[in-house]
């Protein structure tokens, strides 16, 4: 399939003159978005625009770092599919591709996944390294009743109750369990309320979670394949992006129950700077972060432990949040580190016998079988073999290989400490224990380990009110855009969900009339609901 890149005609109804400035906070999947959809869709001129990271690089969590020397690293990998991912699609029809002249990503997304399909033929793993039967998801009759009550049960019933108050202990020893929570990374103390979203966003994927064949993927890692045109394209358009810059404050002024921003505090190049706004600027701010305080290990040491004080990702939303109900509760997320963390590792190698072992062990070629979960592992490790390269720059005798564990904190089955505690080297012996691979397999490889502290903090129980909409209704110019704003039936830990909030916030604080791209209701299909069923009866 080729499809080349399309523009849409700038229709915002708000007018747009020169005086006129966008300052987004935070240079994530979420703030590029809106850059995008500003220009595109409202006819702002790029120069106008200004993308304030405190890092010195774009991307947020859609990271993708090193070389084949000093190893590459990713902190993690977002699952896309076609039959959802709306306004992810929307945007990147518009972006060109940096390889492949005029087509767009979704183009170049497209023509991949035609070529390199997902079906996986090791998704579950035992102790005896046994590949587990997955036709059946393991259900009693039990364990369906419950998945019925709590999928039909409306938000205001689940309220602040976790998945363990609506299913009982045997239903997380099914394999639908490990293979739906080890894809989209849910522990059993998790909200209610998100698992059954996306119960309903995922329906499709249920009647095929054992192949993961409805599972996209880019062509490259997601910061290469995403991130990189997206920049590339804003930078064209004039767009300003001001690195290693720190927002500390902002300064505001409550007039008749409406809030606006009238200056950004800052620290830049260790000097602090204040920048005024005019009566028409805007702000979009990403409030909270999954990747906050992630620290790196290498393969003689595990990664610090870090938390929100050493570096501070949290504080503004904290302190825009004090007495202001409507701006969220970010105490509901970052309270609890022991429930939101986990772990990942990436593994460069420069020989191909763990690949080899692994095509013969799964009969999977790389990219086409998704996770490989070792179900029994007491740290509940995944692996995948992403299609090589993974990395733009990755050369050709270069392998690369990512995975993650759910339960960092247990002690290992052939390494006698907690995974938060262990080396790269650590890692790669206790995943070559549950695959019987001899350590001569990653005799060539270094693995570099990341903590995240906060990675699942949006799955966290919560309170509808913890959230606050995008633009909230007493925002006069201020905008949140992150995974830690509301947005009815859509679901958190996407790229999806980022995009979809930036447009949102994007059409409304700039009156384009076009509508933002609706969510597809698979859910309410008579022959989904029907695979759905079959499936769960099996």
């Amino acid at each position: 399939m080729k499809a080349s890149f399309a523009m849409t005609t700038p229709q915002s109804t708000r007018p747009i003159d020169s005086s006129f400035r966008a300052y987004l906070l935070g240079g994530g999947i979420g703030s590029m978005a809106a850059a995008a959809f500003m220009i595109r869709d409202a006819g702002v001129p790029g120069a106008q625009i200004h993308i304030l990271e405190a890092l010195p690089l774009m991307g947020g969590s859609l990271d993708g770092a090193g070389d084949a020397e000093r190893g590459y690293s990713l902190r993690g990998g977002r699952m896309l599919t076609t039959d959802n991912y709306e306004c992810t699609w929307d945007l990147f029809k518009s972006i060109p591709s940096l390889e492949h002249p005029g087509q767009s990503v979704l183009g170049e997304t497209l023509d991949f996944n035609e070529k390199y399909k997902a079906h996986s033929q090791a998704r579950l793993v035992n102790r005896q390294r046994a590949k587990v039967p997955v036709e059946s998801m393991g259900f009693s009759m039990h364990d369906r009743l419950e998945l019925l009550k709590l999928s039909n049960a409306s938000e205001e019933e689940l309220g602040t109750s976790t998945i363990t108050d609506w299913l009982s202990p045997a239903f997380f020893e099914t394999e639908f369990w490990f293979m739906w929570a080890t894809t989209f990374a849910f522990q059993p103390w998790h909200s209610a309320v998100e698992f059954k979203r996306y119960l309903h966003r995922f329906m499709m994927e249920f009647s095929r979670i054992e192949t993961l064949g409805g599972v996209k993927r880019t062509v490259y890692n997601q910061y290469d394949s995403f991130v990189r045109p997206l920049q590339a394209w804003l930078r064209e358009q004039g767009v300003n992006f001001v690195m290693d810059c720190q927002v500390t404050d902002l300064e505001h002024v409550e007039t008749e129950g409406q809030f606006q921003v009238i200056a950004i505090c800052c620290q830049r190049a260790g000097q602090a700077e204040r920048i005024e706004l005019g009566p028409q600027d805007l702000v979009f701010f990403q409030n909270g972060s999954m990747t906050d305080a992630s620290s790196l290990g290498s393969m003689r040491s595990a990664p610090p432990q870090l938390n929100k004080q050493d570096s501070q990702g949290w504080a503004l939303w904290e302190k825009l949040a004090q007495g202001r109900p409507e701006f969220g509760n970010p105490a509901a997320f970052n309270s609890s580190i022991a429930e939101s963390m986990w772990e990942s590792f990436t593994v460069t190698l420069k020989d191909t016998a763990f690949f080899d072992k692994m095509r013969a062990f799964s009969g999977n070629e790389p990219g086409t079988g998704g996770l490989v979960t070792f179900k029994d592992s007491n740290w509940l490790m995944s692996i995948v073999l992403a299609h090589q390269p993974h990395f733009a720059n990755q050369p050709a005798d270069v392998q690369v290989f990512w995975g993650y564990a759910l339960f960092p904190d247990r002690i290992g089955d052939f390494v006698a400490k907690p995974m938060s505690e262990c080396m790269g080297e650590e890692i790669l012996r206790e995943l070559c224990g549950h695959l019987r691979f001899d350590l001569d397999a990653v005799a060539q490889a270094n693995c570099i380990p990341c903590r995240m502290p906060y990675i699942t903090s949006m799955f966290m129980p919560r309170a509808l009110s913890d959230r606050p909409l995008p633009v909230p209704k007493n925002s006069r110019n201020l905008a949140f855009v992150s995974q830690f704003v509301e947005i009815p039936d859509d679901v958190v830990f996407t790229v999806e969900y980022s995009v979809r909030a930036a447009q949102m916030a994007v059409y409304q604080l700039l009156n384009v009339p076009r509508p933002v791209p609706p969510i597809l209701r698979h859910d309410h299909s008579l022959k989904v609901q029907l695979d759905a069923l079959v499936k769960a009866l099996k």
